[in-house]
C-alpha cells in the first residue's frame, strides 16, 4: 500500500495567509458584497468554515492521497447537503451544492465532511468525545456504504438514493423531541416552492407583480438600472433565457417556452457564495399566475481547479451542472447553464436552477450530541453513494478496508484541522479589527 490508511491523520501547519487567500478571491466578486461575506464568516468558526473552502483546498492538496479519483464535490460540508423535491415530487437527501465540483481525490471530500462535523460539534460546546464521535460516525458510514456499494452492479448503484422511508428509519433512532423538528422540517420543505416564494419575494407596483426591494439581500433591476438601460437589459435577458434552454432537454425547453419573464434581481446567497454574481428570474405562466423562480448563480473556477487541473468543460456553469447531474441520485428539472454579459460589460458563466424546489436543511444549531451522529451517517452514506457513481467502489472500498483505521486517521486529522480553522478564523477578525478587511456583521 503506497498511502497506508494511517497517513491520513497528518496535517502539517504552515502555509499561506488565509486572509490572503480569501482576498485572492474577493477580487472578482462584487466589491459591495465582500464585506456582508466577511461578516458572515466571522459570525462563528463554524460559518468561517463554510465560506473557506479555498483555503482548506490549499491545504488537502498537501496531504497523502490514495490515487483513486472521482467527482468530487469539493465543498463536502454538511450544510450542503440537504433535502429537496426529485422530479416525481417525493422528497430526497442528497448533497445540494456543487459550485465547486470537478474530478479530484475521494478523500478530500471525505475530510472536508468530516471536519465540518468536528466544527459544527465544537460550536455547539460538545466536548470532545462526543465531537469525536460524530466525526467518525461521517467516516465509518462513508467506508461502509462504499463496501456495500463496490457489491453492487453499476445500475443498482445509479439508482440508489436517500428517500423519506430511508430517513424515516435513521429518524427512529432519534429522540422525540428530534423526531418533531424532523417532521416540522418536513411540512416546512413541501411548501418551499414558487408559489411560496411568489408571496414571498413580489408585491405589486401600478398593478403589476414585481420583486420586492430588501437591500443588499435583494435588489430588483429597476433598482440597479433604471429607465431605458433596464429595460435593454430585460430584453437581453429573454434572448440569454433561449440560449439557457438549449441546455435543457426537449420537453424541459416546452415547458419553459410556457413562461414568460416579468422581473430580474440580484440575490445575496448563502456564506461562501456572497459576493459571486446571483440573480433571481421571475417568470409567470397562465394569465400572469402559476409562478415560476428560477436563480442564475455565477460559476466562477472550481477552488479544486489549481490543484488538480482545468475542468473539460470551457462553461463553469456547465461544469457546475454536470458534476451535480452525475453526483446527485436526482437533479432539477430545470438544470443548465449559459454564458453572459453582466451590467458590467463582462462575460461570465452561470448556471441556473430552480430558486425554492421544496428544499430542507438540517437545523445544526438545535441539534444533539445523539442527533448530530445520526446525521453524520446519512450525510457520509450520502457522500459515498455519490462518489461511487463516477468513481471506482470496488478500489476504493478495498483501500478502505474492513477495519477502522482509515476512521481513526481521519478522526485525529479532523482535530488537528479544526484547531486550525479556529486559527484562521481569528485571522480573519484579526483582519478585521485592524481595517485590513471590511466586515459588514448581521446582514
Amino acid at each position: 500500500m503506497q498511502t497506508p490508511r494511517e497517513s491520513h491523520a497528518e496535517f502539517h501547519p504552515g502555509r499561506r495567509d488565509p486572509v490572503e487567500l480569501l482576498e485572492q478571491q474577493a477580487a472578482n466578486r462584487v466589491p459591495d458584497l465582500v464585506p456582508i461575506r466577511y461578516g458572515r464568516m466571522l459570525a462563528s468558526p463554524f460559518t468561517f468554515y463554510r465560506g473557506a473552502a479555498l483555503v482548506m483546498a490549499y491545504d488537502l492538496s498537501t496531504t497523502p492521497v490514495s490515487g483513486l479519483t472521482v467527482q468530487a464535490c469539493g465543498d463536502a460540508h454538511l450544510s450542503n447537503f440537504g433535502g429537496f423535491a426529485s422530479p416525481e415530487r417525493e422528497l430526497v437527501f442528497d448533497v445540494n451544492d456543487f459550485d465547486e465540483t470537478l474530478p479530484g481525490p475521494w478523500e478530500w471530500d471525505v475530510k472536508r465532511l468530516a471536519v465540518s462535523f468536528a466544527v459544527a460539534a465544537r460550536d455547539r460546546g460538545f466536548d470532545d468525545r462526543r465531537c469525536r464521535t460524530a466525526v467518525l460516525a461521517s467516516v465509518r458510514s462513508y467506508r461502509e456504504a462504499m463496501r456495500s456499494f463496490a457489491q453492487m452492479g453499476n445500475l443498482a448503484i445509479w439508482y440508489s438514493h436517500i428517500d423519506l422511508d430511508m430517513l424515516q428509519r435513521w429518524r427512529a433512532a432519534a429522540s422525540p423531541k428530534a423526531q418533531k423538528r424532523f417532521e416540522a422540517g418536513l411540512a416546512k420543505a413541501r411548501t418551499k416552492d414558487s408559489l411560496r416564494a411568489f408571496d414571498k419575494l413580489t408585491t405589486r407596483v401600478d398593478g403589476r407583480v414585481r420583486l420586492v426591494s430588501d437591500p443588499p439581500l435583494i435588489v430588483p433591476l429597476e433598482d440597479l438600472l433604471p429607465g431605458a438601460e433596464g429595460d435593454g437589459v430585460r430584453a437581453t435577458l429573454r434572448s440569454l433565457l433561449s440560449q439557457y434552454g438549449r441546455t435543457l432537454p426537449h420537453d424541459r425547453v416546452r415547458l419553459l417556452d410556457r413562461f414568460e419573464l416579468v422581473d430580474f434581481g440580484r440575490k445575496v446567497v448563502g456564506v461562501g457564495s456572497v459576493g459571486t454574481r446571483a440573480w433571481i428570474l421571475l417568470l409567470t405562466g397562465r394569465d400572469g399566475q402559476d409562478p415560476l423562480f428560477l436563480q442564475a448563480k455565477e460559476a466562477e473556477p472550481s477552488v479544486l481547479e489549481a490543484f488538480v487541473g482545468k475542468s473539460k468543460f470551457d462553461n463553469h456553469g456547465r461544469r457546475v451542472v454536470e458534476g451535480q447531474r452525475l453526483m446527485q441520485s436526482a437533479s432539477d428539472i430545470f438544470l443548465g447553464w449559459v454564458r453572459a454579459e453582466g451590467i458590467d460589460g463582462k462575460t461570465r458563466d452561470f448556471y441556473i436552477r430552480q430558486l425554492w424546489d421544496s428544499k430542507a436543511s438540517a437545523n445544526i444549531d438545535v441539534m444533539s450530541p445523539s442527533t448530530l451522529e445520526i446525521y453524520a451517517e446519512i450525510c457520509g452514506w450520502t457522500l459515498a453513494r455519490a462518489h461511487a457513481r463516477s468513481g471506482d467502489s470496488i478500489a476504493i472500498a478495498a483501500y478502505l478496508g474492513k477495519g477502522a483505521a482509515f476512521d481513526q486517521a481521519i478522526g485525529e486529522f479532523a482535530e488537528l484541522y479544526a484547531d486550525q480553522n479556529e486559527k484562521d478564523h481569528q485571522a480573519l477578525a484579526e483582519a478585521a479589527k485592524t481595517g485590513r478587511v471590511t466586515a459588514t456583521t448581521g446582514i
